[in-house]
């Protein structure tokens, strides 16, 4: 007799309950609707939507430490992971100026701001300052000095990034130094530390269509469908020269890697829709970690370059900033030289890489870039603050991919991406990820990664050298050993290497 097949409201009512992408879906649509109809109700939901961003924000510091740990101290070699955190600059640096080259010949070409013929004194200077906190960009000494902790502890408390990567990498040499002999159970703990990290993920993550629903409400209400009417032509701009630069992503990953970026979207599809909905790269920048050590990047790869990304390489904002700052000028009557646009782009490429995690970064880069060209009034960038939230989703899409496309190039790059491994998790081959619509697949269900739906099982048969679990299977006629067994028979070979 042949199985009967669910009902349609029983095979959505499955969707619904397993698929973190309808899920997130299904809360953006919501929150749009509910922004629009009950804007007073929708406004007050944003503390619920900001609860979700700091509770992922307390596991990103501990979580990059212990992956760039464990990568460093699994590739055996801190040269490697210097060269990798070279060629990962270079690589930001040609982004980042790609980035900022296509938002000013596309604001020449299309000019947003002609016509406008803005009053800058008509203009509310002082509600940038509000934005920006009273803030400034840190000067390139500042910033550098900024990146040394102060302290082990205090790096951690104040999610300080590209502190806890320092951190990271002399914890990292000095396990390479005392090799496994001398500090034989750092190393596991340390891995099972990470594993714990990601099941907290998972258990935060169920919180995500709830975060969305309550951040588009919150836009939707605060902000309303009328100021796209208004900049319309700014909007449409932004987000045309985002999807140009994004297709010179694809055909940069094609020729680097020959990876399909559009097959990597459709990998990572319920990340990019939780970033979006949250207006925040952060919210996912741990699932993201997972997904690209699971498509074949090496730890010590994804552990150094996806981070110092967030701070180095933000092409979205970069984009943004240039289209802005030609707006701006076209706003007001300024015609600027191509000497002047020159400068716009030097002047962007130091203050773009200052911009993380700073209140109004985007108006204090901007604010900086018109003080320095002389020709435009600072108090005019006030133009953009009805129309920057919406710019969000530019941003977040633009910077997430930009990262995410920096992991897999300077991991080939590298030789250190498994190329084969890569295009089968891409094609949803042989590679489990979170939310496939299985129980107990990936984080969701809080297994570490590398641990498919077959539980420990497969786990404990290890996934051989460059796994994920760290725990090579025994070879045959070998008997199963105990985890500290293992650690005996593997020390003479490590040593040897």
């Amino acid at each position: 007799m042949p199985p009967s097949v669910p009902s349609l409201p029983r095979r959505v009512a499955r969707t619904l309950r397993t698929s973190l992408f309808a899920q997130v879906t299904c809360a953006l649509v919501l929150g749009i609707v509910v922004g629009k109809l009950w804007p007073d109700t929708a406004t007050a939901l944003q503390p619920l939507g900001d609860g979700f961003t700091r509770l992922i924000k307390t596991v990103i510091s501990p979580l990059v430490f212990c992956v760039v740990v464990v990568g460093i101290a699994k590739a055996g070699d801190l040269k490697a992971f210097g060269r990798i955190g070279i060629k990962a600059l270079i690589w930001f640096e040609i982004a980042s100026t790609a980035a900022l080259v296509i938002g000013l010949v596309s604001a020449d070409v299309v000019g947003p701001g002609r016509g406008m013929n803005v009053d800058p004194s008509s203009l509310d200077a002082a509600a940038v300052e509000e934005t920006t906190g009273g803030g400034h960009l840190p000067t390139t000494t500042e910033f550098v000095l900024n990146a040394l902790p102060q302290s082990f502890v205090g790096a951690f408390a104040e999610n300080e990034l590209l502190q806890v990567l320092i951190l990271a990498c002399l914890v990292g040499a000095a396990l390479l130094h005392l090799g496994h002999t001398k500090v034989p159970k750092i190393l596991p703990a340390i891995e099972q530390a990470q594993d714990i990290i990601f099941a907290v993920v998972g258990f935060i993550m169920r919180l995500a269509p709830l975060a969305v629903f309550c951040a588009m409400a919150h836009l939707v209400g605060n902000y309303g469908l009328g100021v796209m009417r208004t900049y319309a032509k700014l909007i449409v701009l932004c987000y045309l020269a985002a999807a140009l630069f994004v297709a010179l992503l694809a055909v940069a990953l094609k020729l680097v890697t020959g990876l399909s970026l559009w097959k990597f979207l459709r990998y990572i599809r319920e990340e990019m829709l939780l970033a979006l909905g949250t207006a925040s790269t952060e919210s996912v920048m741990p699932r993201v970690m997972q997904k690209l050590r699971r498509a074949g990047a090496r730890d010590d790869a994804v552990g150094l370059v996806l981070p110092t990304g967030y701070s180095f390489n933000l092409d979205g904002a970069s984009l943004y900033l240039s289209i802005g700052t030609l707006f701006v000028a076209q706003a007001v009557g300024v015609d600027l030289s191509l000497g002047q646009q020159i400068t716009v782009v030097l002047v962007l490429m130091l203050t773009s890489k200052g911009m993380a995690g700073i209140p109004g970064s985007a108006f204090l880069a901007l604010s900086a870039t018109a003080s320095s060209l002389g020709a435009i009034p600072a108090g005019a960038v006030a133009l953009l603050l009805g129309v920057d939230r919406i710019m969000d989703s530019m941003r977040v899409v633009t910077n997430l991919l930009g990262n995410c496309v920096a992991v897999f190039a300077v991991s080939r790059w590298e030789g250190a991406l498994d190329t084969d491994r890569a295009k089968k998790a891409l094609d949803g081959e042989g590679t489990s990820t979170p939310d496939d619509g299985e129980k107990g697949v990936g984080a969701e269900k809080g297994l570490a990664p590398g641990k498919d739906a077959g539980g420990e099982k497969a786990a404990s048969a290890g996934r051989g050298p460059g796994g994920e679990t760290g725990i090579e299977a025994p070879a045959p006629g070998i008997p199963a050993q105990k985890p500290k067994e293992l650690e005996q028979l593997k020390e003479p070979a490590s040593e040897a290497g």
